[in-house]
């Protein structure tokens, strides 16, 4: 069941940048879907478009132990991508949870700055952007995730595989379907210029959807 929510005519935005950090590209974490360098681009593009519209941006960078083998604090892979490093930006904070909201000081940083609306890039889609993007809904902040500007990995357990290609495009779905709009970077820049809103869906219209998809 879907609860009618108020969305704010005039949004007042933050670009949340999710752990783009070299371990994505260089380390045992590899990004494939989208396209790495595409993605890095259009992260960049959609950090130029906030630091334009006075937009404030939130660097995330993601840390564990020294010896970790993904993510260990200090090392190359740790660094955060020159892509993000090059340009700047109003806060950065270090996180060991997959959520920017578990043992950081973000609500607080999103609250002093009145924030009401969270543009969500960067990495992972299906792990820190996903547990980011529901507690953010569950907070009842308005979320935006700009689709070419994350990406995903394969996986492989116990419980099956899959694609980095099917995990993007089922939590992409699911998370249009209630928790946030879901858009490319391109169309986010011209909303926010216009002074825009992006719209998500609900359950019931993506499953009616859906059903008439498999019956087409």
């Amino acid at each position: 069941m879907t609860t009618p929510i108020s969305i704010p005519t005039t949004p007042k935005r933050a670009l949340i940048v999710i752990d783009v950090q070299n371990e994505y590209f260089t380390g045992n974490m590899l990004i494939e879907y989208p396209d790495p360098q595409m993605s890095l681009h259009q992260i960049g593009l959609a950090m130029d478009a906030a630091k334009a519209a006075g937009i404030p941006i939130l660097v995330v960078q993601h840390s564990a132990p020294e010896n970790s083998p993904i993510f260990a604090r200090g090392t190359a892979s740790w660094e955060l991508h020159t892509t993000v490093k090059s340009r700047p930006y109003d806060h950065l904070i270090e996180k060991s949870m997959a959520s920017i909201f578990v043992g950081t000081d973000a609500k607080q940083w999103l609250e002093k700055n009145k924030i009401d609306t969270l543009t969500i890039v960067g990495y992972m889609t299906h792990n820190c952007n996903a547990s980011t993007i529901y507690q953010a809904a569950h907070d009842a902040y308005q979320v935006e995730i700009l689709s070419d500007a994350t990406g995903a990995l394969p996986y492989e357990n116990s419980a099956g595989y899959a694609s980095a290609e099917e995990i993007h495009r089922a939590f992409n779905v699911v998370f249009q379907s209630n928790f946030g709009a879901v858009n490319s970077t391109a169309e986010w820049i011209k909303v926010i210029n216009a002074g825009g809103v992006l719209e998500k869906s609900n359950v019931l219209v993506s499953h009616m959807a859906g059903r008439a998809h498999q019956s087409a």
